[in-house]
């Protein structure tokens, strides 16, 4: 929970092992024996964390009769998800390198172009970051919303 809270919010960059250790309670060294690294606790959060924004941007789309507005309530959902939970941090960033990057894989799909679904994506990834400035977060969210209105 400490791991999933600190990288919800914050940069990897910013987050310090020993810091991940004395908010669970354990030591640096439990955490490297479980996980490798930071990097693969980080994976691990990570995976946990975008299973449960893609299930519910899948239900979005899957809830609906595929139509133009299917995916932006895909968008949309997933957004009001990263921003409700506080994970703006680690969804706004893509995967780390040599990772798949399941958010372009289902708006690719979605989409009908795998090009589209990683123009998609990054535009998703950048609303949800501008929205860890709580005072931008409507905006982000509206300019979501217009984004997807003037590319259909």
């Amino acid at each position: 929970m400490a791991a999933l809270r600190a990288f919800g919010t914050r940069a990897f960059d910013e987050v310090a092992v020993t810091d991940l250790a004395d908010a669970a309670g354990v030591t640096t060294g439990a955490i490297y024996h479980h996980f490798g690294s930071k990097l693969g606790l980080y994976s691990f959060v990570r995976a946990d964390v975008e299973r449960r924004l893609l299930d519910r941007m899948q239900g979005a789309l899957s809830a609906s009769q595929r139509d133009d507005d299917s995916v932006e309530r895909a968008l949309l959902v997933g957004f009001d998800f990263a921003v409700s939970e506080g994970f703006v941090s680690i969804l706004g960033a893509p995967p780390p390198a040599g990772e798949q990057d399941r958010l372009v894989d289902l708006l690719g799909v979605a989409l009908d172009s795998s090009i589209l679904g990683k123009v998609v994506a990054a535009a998703w990834r950048a609303a949800v970051t501008v929205a860890s400035d709580t005072s931008a977060r409507d905006d982000a969210r509206a300019a979501l919303q217009v984004w997807t209105l003037r590319s259909r």
